[in-house]
């Protein structure tokens, strides 16, 4: 089974996409907070991780940075998911190595998991794009 980790700390919206990825056949680690969120990345390697940019203890900037400056783990590609749709910070996160931006209010759930099968599916022929989303 393909595990992701969902960086979240809003618990409605990490039931939500626990649900909605788990229901699509998905292994989910889910964290509430970028701290928690690097030690479950640490136990249980994903193929992916999805990160929320506003997080308490640790932005998602910050747990990005780690996750890239970190041999071990700086090839996972990292979806940032945010509510936040200004271009910087997506250019941001971009330049740090995010391999995409959604705005989650500008997505529905299942699209989301469209998106992320669509990167995995590229990340498997290494063609992983370094766009930024709608």
């Amino acid at each position: 089974m393909t595990r992701v980790l969902i960086c979240e700390d809003d618990p409605l919206i990490s039931r939500m996409y626990q649900t909605v990825f788990e229901f699509e056949g998905f292994e989910v680690d889910m964290a509430r907070n970028g701290e928690e969120g690097l030690e479950k990345l640490k136990k249980n390697t994903p193929v992916m991780i999805l990160l929320d940019i506003m997080m308490p203890k640790m932005s998602g900037i910050e747990v990005l940075e780690e996750i890239k400056a970190d041999p071990n783990y700086k090839k996972i590609p990292v979806v940032v998911l945010t509510n936040l749709s200004g271009a910087k910070d997506a250019e941001h996160a971009l330049e740090l190595g995010a391999i995409k931006y959604i705005v989650k209010s500008q997505n529905k759930p299942r699209e989301i998991v469209a998106q992320i099968r669509e990167i995995l599916a590229a990340t498997t022929r290494d063609e992983v794009p370094r766009a930024a989303s709608k």
